[in-house]
């Protein structure tokens, strides 16, 4: 059996060579049809397009994908082709949710807000949205929650995206990234959404860079319609906006859930399915590595994370956003 698998997907690779004879660490957007043509399965992140270009005339019967997003994934081509594939639907929830956490607690410390008087909408209550939700009401803020999908399926409490221009402080993105049909995803903060805006929110994106405007961000924040904005997922990724990047106040490189916690959730996710789908002997668990014995843990949420060391280097080397994301330093959830 033999895996390739994105050599920048921590802590799995030990596992992978108890299940595999021959287990190949490569770059991920530089994965090749050549690379594949004789594995069994693909092990990946966002930065590999897993579709017929890649797949077609190989061997792989399985994609996994350690993230939670699958727009890299062609799921047609896939079916059509009878490869089986899997993601890890809210690996790194937890890990978004803290990066809300404290990019709030910054809001409030370096901007003067007052964040138990404030409003926060959020787009978007999955896995990630419902534990932000959690966050923000822990925080005392007033929560309105816009989910048309979930609204038809569960008896809670939602109100429309037009509720959310209006009343709130905060609006935050959680969704998926879709193109088509009902409830597209794209471009769902456009030039128009932000013309709509009566309060001059701060912006917070999460999800994927496609769901906001970067330019028509940009234009909001220069034209004083939007306050301010924290943005982790960017259009054109890694060729950001560098004017946009510049003017927000905080900008990461699509890091949000890069907590060692998550993605050791989603090297233990993609596991759980090679063996399921391979019927092999599961391997044991992945734990995330200890923080350093002498760090001295306060109780303060921005001690374990603050995103503005990771702005602050994104904004003095911009050229570097996949360097700085494939060597991400450790980042823990919580002290053990």
């Amino acid at each position: 059996m033999k895996i390739v698998v994105d050599d920048k997907i921590p802590y799995i690779l030990e596992k992978l060579e108890l299940l595999a004879d021959e287990v190949v660490p490569l770059r991920g957007s530089e994965i090749c049809a050549d690379d594949v043509k004789d594995a069994d399965a693909l092990v990946v992140r966002t930065r590999t397009r897993c579709d017929e270009t890649l797949l077609k005339d190989s061997r792989v019967q399985f994609v996994a994908t350690a993230t939670i997003g699958f727009d890299h994934i062609d799921t047609a081509y896939l079916e059509r082709a009878g490869i089986r594939w899997a993601n890890c639907p809210g690996c790194n929830a937890a890990s978004v949710a803290q990066y809300l956490e404290c990019s709030l607690l910054l809001m409030e410390r370096e901007k003067g807000l007052s964040l138990h008087q404030l409003t926060i909408g959020i787009v978007g209550c999955g896995h990630v949205g419902s534990k932000v939700k959690a966050v923000a009401e822990r925080l005392g803020m007033r929560v309105l929650v816009c989910d048309p999908p979930l609204e038809q399926t569960t008896a809670n409490s939602y109100v429309s995206l037009d509720v959310i221009e209006r009343e709130s402080d905060i609006i935050t993105f959680h969704v998926p990234l879709t193109r088509d049909g009902e409830y597209a995803t794209y471009h769902i903060a456009d030039d128009a959404f932000f013309h709509r805006l009566p309060r001059v929110p701060y912006i917070i994106n999460t999800s994927r860079g496609e769901v906001v405007d970067n330019d028509a961000l940009l234009a909001a924040l220069n034209e004083g319609r939007v306050r301010d904005a924290v943005i982790d997922v960017w259009e054109h990724e890694p060729q950001l906006n560098l004017q946009l990047l510049q003017r927000v106040f905080i900008g990461t490189p699509h890091i949000a859930g890069y907590s060692a916690d998550g993605k050791v959730n989603a090297d233990n996710m993609v596991i759980d399915a090679l063996c399921r789908h391979f019927g092999l002997q599961h391997p044991g668990l992945i734990q995330a590595p200890a923080l350093p014995v002498d760090f001295l843990y306060t109780g303060d949420p921005i001690q374990l994370y603050n995103p503005l060391k990771d702005t602050e280097m994104l904004k003095e080397s911009p050229e570097k956003f996949e360097s700085l994301r494939n060597n991400y330093p450790l980042r823990r959830e919580k002290k053990d």
